[in-house]
Parts: structure tokens; sequence; C-alpha cells
């Protein structure tokens, strides 16, 4: 494959405002080996289809210190102290120099010249590295914050105001120091996930343990876990039992047993026992590895919002430069001061910095997914996110969504109310059975503790049950039609039967010698939490839900009605569960589907959003779905409408901030009273709320 074709990608350091990730990203577009190339602002990531080099890359993000490291770089980012990060040093002293100046400017020292001094000198402290790419970008005519920010400072030295020109670059060191700690507190849930999966683990190969980087671990080697460690690799259990905490992956608080032949996900904490793990997959195609990569790349892609707001302020900029001209001319043309109108447009220049705009989406959406992603749920953009909080109806697969997805005994009848004995004749005639539902029986038996009774002469009758020698006696197990023929059925019980099938049970008879003893009925029950999450979703306004399923009406409208679905539609085809997404979108507008990822395919892919049930281990459900409840657990969903409404609404405040607060200050030319300082709290304050305002969104949990 040529280099030209081959996707590199590269994690970012010291990337700290949206702008710069704009200005990075056409940068490297810019060096002639690179034929394409993103910079995820989110996830603090470049990804370029070219063959450009380390140095080439640092080049194009020299201009604010931006460095390029290896994606499999796992050292920690270094703990540096408060007062010996460079920008609030830098920030620090440019406050002292302001507080020099203003001191003897108000001591009235006949040397004005010390004051002006001392400004210039909190000028070149706090703006040095502003006015370089400021006076670079003007060089190309390209306007972005830096250089509205330097155009203003160095004309408001020119007209002599050298205190507010010092007090303004302080302020806005100020607020880049501060907007880099917010943004780095918003991409701690990446961070966060990519600290899960520990970096080596001891495996059994060839007979000898070796502690490995998990980039060296093989599929077939075997894991040694011990109890209290972390699981490094996807895999199977060799040997041993224990409980595993698997909230880093699925949201799941109460561990799960693992025993042998159970699967194992990379991340999660071994409890109790020790374990063998044979590994599955490498390193890259783990399940956290999988789920990081997903999340990245959900907040490379622009949500709605975003791509609105980045069309915005494709113009809004150049109209404020065109504003901050006309106020610094006109007025003076028509007999007004020239140095208070120049002044005047300088700050409308430094109001104008679009930067709490272009942040006020991003920033919302980085927190809201990877959020979720810690919660065990996974949303794969920004576009899904806010589809979510506009969904009018849901549809839902019955079997393993709505329902456990596996029969289970339901009601065991007996003539002489003695259970025991023929409990255990049952469940030693089913368990000779391959039918799907003597597994059903054979675990009822087994919870009921009944034992196993040998079984002679065992024989499947195909679409009618089964029989065997149990204890001397001739035991038949199958359909109430089979257990008819072969004897008189008593009539209460055959109406028992009736009332069980009429609410969607299987029903099975139970004959010794050909006399009739007992039924036993089993279905496919609901899941605990399946009643209360429809009631939450119904609170949360959706006030139409659909259980689109393959089994018949009688069945379905059984589950319907102890659920409190609205509506069912039995009987259905993969390609009818299609037909019938086509239409709800077509009635309702926006609607959601949830299913299981693999059957429901064709309609999860046709709906607004497909919400795929069972995400962790399940390859085909994060590649097909939208969002992924990785838990396989229903009360997920209503927590990700309630974060994709107040995502939102966030984001709504968040434009209402950004340009609520700069209209004010703008409105302010109109009496005379904007100043410099005024402009760069509007600018800034509009920038930290915005921030703030975003990461409430990491409060938000099931």
């Amino acid at each position: 494959m040529s280099r030209m074709t081959t996707k590199t990608e590269y994690r970012l350091e010291n990337l700290s405002c949206a702008n710069c990730a704009m200005k990075f990203e056409n940068n490297v577009r810019s060096i002639p080996s690179v034929a394409e190339a993103t910079v995820n602002f989110g996830a603090s990531k470049l990804s370029f289809i070219g063959d450009a080099t380390i140095e080439e890359l640092q080049a194009a993000g020299a201009f604010d210190g931006i460095q390029v490291v290896p994606l499999t770089k796992r050292e920690p980012d270094p703990k540096i102290p408060f007062f010996r990060r460079k920008e609030n040093i830098v920030t620090i002293l440019s406050l002292l120099f302001v507080i020099a100046g203003m001191i003897f400017t108000h001591r009235d020292i006949p040397h004005p010249t010390v004051a002006t001094g001392l400004f210039a000198a909190a000028i070149l402290v706090g703006g040095t590295g502003m006015f370089i790419t400021g006076i670079k970008n003007l060089v190309r005519f390209d306007f972005d914050m830096k250089t509205l920010m330097t155009i203003a400072i160095i004309g408001a030295a020119i007209i002599g105001e050298w205190q507010e020109a010092a007090v303004v670059v302080f302020l806005f060191a100020v607020s880049e120091a501060l907007e880099a700690y917010s943004m780095n507190k918003a991409r701690q849930s990446i961070r966060q996930l990519m600290d899960i999966a520990p970096p080596s683990a001891i495996v059994r190969r060839n007979g000898k343990d070796l502690e490995l980087p998990t980039e060296d671990i093989r599929v077939g080697d075997i894991l040694l876990v011990k109890p209290g460690q972390k699981i490094a690799m996807d895999g199977v259990v060799l040997s041993g039992r224990s409980t595993v905490n698997q909230a880093a992956i699925t949201g799941e608080s109460v561990p799960v047993l693992k025993q042998v032949d159970d699967e194992v996900f990379a991340g999660t904490l071994n409890e109790e026992g020790a374990l063998e793990v044979t590994v599955t997959k490498l390193v890259g195609d783990t399940t956290i590895a999988k789920i990081i990569h997903l999340v990245e790349d959900a907040q490379a892609e622009k949500a709605p919002s975003q791509k609105f707001v980045d069309r915005f302020a494709k113009y809004y900029t150049p109209i404020i430069i065109g504003v901050a001209i006309l106020v610094a001319i006109v007025p003076p043309l028509f007999g007004g001061d020239w140095h208070t109108w120049v002044y005047q447009g300088l700050a409308v220049l430094v109001v104008g910095c679009p930067c709490a705009l272009v942040v006020s989406t991003p920033v919302a959406i980085v927190t809201a997914i990877g959020n979720a992603a810690r919660q065990g749920v996974l949303i794969k953009g920004g576009v899904y996110l806010e589809e979510m909080g506009r969904i009018h109806a849901v549809a839902f697969d019955k079997t393993g969504t709505l329902t456990k997805g596996y029969p289970e005994v339901t009601d065991f009848i007996s003539m002489d109310g003695e259970k025991r004995n023929i409990l255990q004749a049952v469940a030693a005639v089913e368990s000779m059975s391959q039918h799907p539902l003597a597994r059903a029986i054979v675990d009822y038996a087994e919870d009921q503790g009944a034992g196993l009774a040998d079984i002679r002469n065992f024989q499947s009758v195909t679409g009618k049950g089964a029989f065997g020698e149990v204890d001397g006696n001739l035991v038949h197990v199958g359909s109430m039609k089979w257990a008819s023929e072969l004897a008189e059925l008593p009539a209460d019980m055959r109406k028992r039967a009736e009332e069980l099938q009429q609410v969607g049970k299987s029903v099975m008879a139970v004959l010794f010698d050909h006399k009739f003893q007992a039924l036993i009925a089993v279905t496919d029950p609901l899941r605990p939490e399946s009643a209360h999450v429809l009631r939450q979703l119904k609170g949360a306004g959706i006030h139409h839900t659909v259980m689109l399923t393959g089994d018949d009406e009688r069945t379905a409208e059984s589950i319907a009605k102890v659920a409190g679905v609205t509506d069912v539609r039995a009987g259905l085809m993969p390609e009818d569960k299609l037909t019938a997404v086509k239409g709800l979108i077509g009635q309702y507008g926006r609607v959601a589907m949830v299913g299981d990822g693999i059957n429901d395919a064709p309609a999860l892919a046709a709906s607004s959003i497909g919400i795929a049930m069972g995400g962790a281990g399940t390859d085909a459900a994060l590649e097909t779905a939208d969002i992924a409840l990785m838990a396989d657990d229903l009360r997920q969903l209503p927590y990700t409408m309630k974060l994709s409404r107040k995502t939102l609404q966030i984001i709504k405040e968040n434009i209402m901030f950004a340009l609520g607060l700069k209209i004010v200050a703008l409105l302010l030319i109109i009496p005379g009273w904007l100043t410099l300082w005024i402009a760069i709290f509007a600018d800034m304050g509009a920038t930290l709320l915005v921030v703030l305002n975003s990461l409430r969104l990491m409060r938000i949990h099931k």
C-alpha cells in the first residue's frame, strides 16, 4: 500500500484551543507529502494520509507549542506544580508588572515613562507568544483570535492606552490558562479510558512465566491473573473461578461471576480468585481498545449544532472586523474624537474574538460522550447524541431486549401437589433432549433442589416431545396435543393449560405410565427492569412505544400488556421489521430502534437512531448501531435520553452565553462606555461560562 494512501495517527499534547486545532490541521494539510489531515480537538488526536515526518508535523504545530507523540505512548503526563507551569509563571509575572505600573501611575511620580515601561514589560512578558503568532497571521490575512488581540493591543499602545493594553494582556493570559485547564478536565474521560487496561501482564508461554508489555502478547497466550489485579487482555477463562468487576466496560456496579469458558474483558478487575485466561484478541482489538477508538471518532464527528457554529463563525469574524473599522472611522468623520473612537474600535475587536462560540459545542459533546462511555453507553458521534434528544417514538425488539432472551419455567402444577419426584423424572428425560425448552426445565429442577434420576431407553419424538424409563416408570414429557393422544387429561388441567397458553406460555404435559401427572409452563420472561424503563420513557415524553417481534400475536400482546408497550406488531420477519420502522418514521418523525445488533440490523440501520443491547463482546453491535448499551441493561436507555436532552440544552445555553455577553458588550458602544477591560472580561467570561457549563454534564449519572 502506498504511503500516500496510508492513514497515520498521532496523539497531540499542548493542544489548548479550538482555533489552534483548526490552524494546526490547515498547516498539516499544507505539507506537500500530506494528502488529507484531520485534527480531533476533543480527543487531542491527529489523523492524516501521507508521508510527513515527525519533524514536519512538529513544525506545523510550533506556533502554539503543539507536540506530536505516538498513539502507543502510555507514560502519564508529568505532574507539574501550579507555580512551575509556564503559562502560570508568565501570567503571574505579567500581573506583578501591571501592579507595579499602577503604583507608579497613581503616585504621580514625575517620570511617567517608568509606569509606561512597566506596562510595556507586562505586555511583552504576557503577550510575546501571542504577538508572534498574531503578526504572522496578519501577514497572511488569517484573522483568528490572536490576530484580533494583537491588533487591539498594539493599537491601544499607539494611542497611549498602555495601562489598559497591559491589563488586557494579563487577562488574556489568565483566560488562556483557565481554558487549557478546563479542556484538560473535559478530556479526562478519554484519558481515564486509556488508563483502564494495564500496560503489561504475566503470561505463561512455552512453560515459562514472563511479564510482557501488552503489545507483545499474542492470541493463545495464557494470562495469569491474581486476586485484585486487572485483566490485561480480552480472553476466555481457562481455569479458576472468581467475581470480576466489569464496571469499566459495561457500567455494571455488581461484580459478575466468571468460571471456565466465560468471556472476560481487558481493563476489568479480578476480585477474589486466581484466573488463567486464554488470550483471544490482540491489544489493538480488545473491547476497551474499540471503545476508545469509537469514542475518539465520535468526538471528531461534528454534530449539527457544531456545523452550524462553524458556518456562523466563518462569517462572524470578518463581520466583527468590519464593525470595528466602521466604529473607529465613521464617528470621527462626523466630528467625533479620533482617540475615543479608535479606542472603541479596538475594544470591538477584543469583544469579537469568536473563541467562546467556537468551543461552545465541542466541549459539551466531548464531556457528554466521555461521561456516557464511563457509564457503559457507547455513543458513536455528536450527531447521534443530539438526535437521541429529539426522539418521538421508540421501537423495541422483543426477544432479548424487552425479555431475557431465553426460556424459563414459570408454572409447575402437579395433580397431587407432589413435585420433587416428578421433577426428578422430568429433568432426567429433558437432560437427554436437544429441544430449546429442555434446558429451562433442567435448570428449574436444579433450582428446586431436585437431582437427576437415572434414565433408560430414552427416545425423542419430533414435534411432540420425549420419553424414557425412570425408576420403573415410563415418563412422557411433551405437547398437550400429544399428551391427549396418549391419555385422558382431567378437564380442570386442560382448562388451566388453555389459560396459560392464552397469556403466551408454552405448556407441556407430564405422564407417568400413560397417566397425567403435571403441567409445565415455559416462557421467555420479561426483563425485571422493562416495565420500569418504559414508565421512565413515558415520563420523559416518549408517549409511543412499539414492540416488533416475530412471535405470535397472543404471546406478544401478553408481554406488551405487562411491560406497558403502547403498540404491538407481531409475526414479523426481518424485512417486515424494516418496513415497520420506515412506517413509524413516516408517522412520528424521529424513531429509535432498540435491538440486539445482529438479527435486527436492517431495522437498526433504517431507524433515526439504532440502539444495540449488549455491546460488550459483541462486535456486530459495536459496528451496526449508533449507540450501544454495553451492559445489556435497558436501564441505560433513560439515562442516555436524559444525557442527550441535557446536552442539547447546554449547547443552546452555551451559544446564548457566547453571543449574549458579546452583544451586551457591543451595545456599550452606543453610550461610549465600552473599554478594553470590559471587552476582555466579556470574551473571557463567555469562554469560561461555556466551558464550566459544559462540565456540568460530567455529573449526570444513571
